[in-house]
């Protein structure tokens, strides 16, 4: 994973730099890959001059290879499909690799790229953009259940402490106090800036192999929604999270209760809050209740993003669910320096795209 920050480099060389660390990491060379998945939108190129559409192609003559390079391009979940496709293609080795350049244009621009991942006929001619949805989405959560904008707060606050600690996150070495993020602007009401995730530059990959590992995949589970947020069964919680979770879950033939560590998607602090019921981790209306008492903190029960999250880590779109892959992978091999987690055995990576829409759950076991 490279750094994630506002570096003006291509799309390419973050995906590139990263492919070098995993083959490093494997002990591997780029001709002893057998296929290639590559996530990345690229997304508001400055110019049209840098744009690139068949990136397949480009990577091929790049890493100086002719194996079979394949694109899924599915947004902020393009990270967690390409590793979900890769593991799925019988190979020996299987780079998946994600690089991306989100901030590289004016505001409008790229904003307006990204909206293109929601619906936009129907819900977006009134005003429903990605911060409305998850708050309209956190309104039904509140009137339901009764969580509390306190309880997003300490989620945030969590996410920027362990960030802090993460040399890689973009708030690394930039504490951030509870005062100030429960004092921020409102950006769609209740949710505040500090709720909500932010555009960053980067890269991450990762190698999955049919060689002996400390790390194995034991659970693989993946599923979507309806692109009209308002259409489905329930607006309060995302029904693509469960099934991915339970599709994992009987995989590796675990509980919720086994995991030692996870990366769940906070796109926004309401998200990460009500995942932890759709993935098990908390019943029906009692996520708070995880946050409220420490159990979601470096040193409780169950740490949850302690990369910091897409809310201060930063959230380069595609590349979201390999980064995801990569913190829970150095954490169950004790990588991780002040982040580490105490003697993690079990983590779940959860990488969702658009407001639910699409939901990739993976388990990882240390092998003892």
């Amino acid at each position: 994973m490279t750094k994630f920050d506002y570096s003006d480099e291509p799309w390419w060389k973050f995906a590139y730099e990263a492919a070098m660390e995993a083959l490093e990491d494997a002990d591997m060379k780029i001709s002893e890959i057998d296929a290639i998945i590559l996530s990345a939108m690229s997304i508001a190129q400055a110019s049209s001059q840098e744009r690139q559409t068949h990136k397949t192609s480009f990577l091929s003559g790049l890493f100086k290879t002719h194996v079979p390079i394949i694109e899924t391009p599915s947004v902020c979940s393009g990270g967690g499909v390409a590793f979900w496709t890769a593991l799925r293609l019988g190979f020996k080795n299987v780079l998946a690799v994600g690089g991306e350049r989100v901030v590289e244009n004016v505001s409008a621009i790229t904003v307006d790229y990204i909206l293109s991942a929601a619906e936009r006929t129907i819900e977006q001619t009134e005003g429903m953009l990605f911060p409305v949805q998850n708050a309209l989405v956190w309104q039904q959560y509140m009137q339901k259940y009764g969580g509390t904008m306190d309880d997003l707060a300490l989620i945030a606050f969590k996410n920027h402490q362990n960030a802090n600690l993460n040399p890689r996150a973009y708030y690394y070495n930039r504490p951030i106090s509870l005062d100030k993020i429960k004092k921020s602007p409102i950006v769609a009401s209740p949710l505040r800036l500090f709720d909500c995730s932010f555009s960053v530059n980067g890269g991450a990959a990762a190698i999955i192999s049919k060689e002996e590992s400390d790390i194995k995949v034991i659970g693989s589970g993946f599923a979507t929604d309806y692109l009209l947020t308002f259409s489905r069964e329930d607006p309060s919680h995302f029904k693509a999270t469960k099934i991915a979770a339970e599709q994992a879950f009987h995989q590796a033939k675990l509980k919720p209760e086994d995991i030692d560590v996870a990366e769940v998607h906070d796109a926004f602090t309401s998200v990460e809050l009500f995942s932890y019921e759709d993935l098990g981790f908390a019943p029906l209306g009692k996520g708070a209740t995880l946050i409220r008492e420490g159990k979601t903190y470096l040193d409780g029960e169950l740490p949850i993003n302690p990369s910091g999250g897409l809310k201060a880590k930063g959230h380069p779109i595609s590349v979201t669910g390999l980064a995801q892959i990569y913190e829970i992978v150095n954490q169950l091999r004790g990588r991780c320096g002040k982040r580490q987690v105490k003697n993690p055995k079990i983590g779940l990576a959860h990488n969702i795209g658009g407001t639910g829409g699409s939901v990739i759950v993976h388990i990882f076991k240390k092998n003892s």
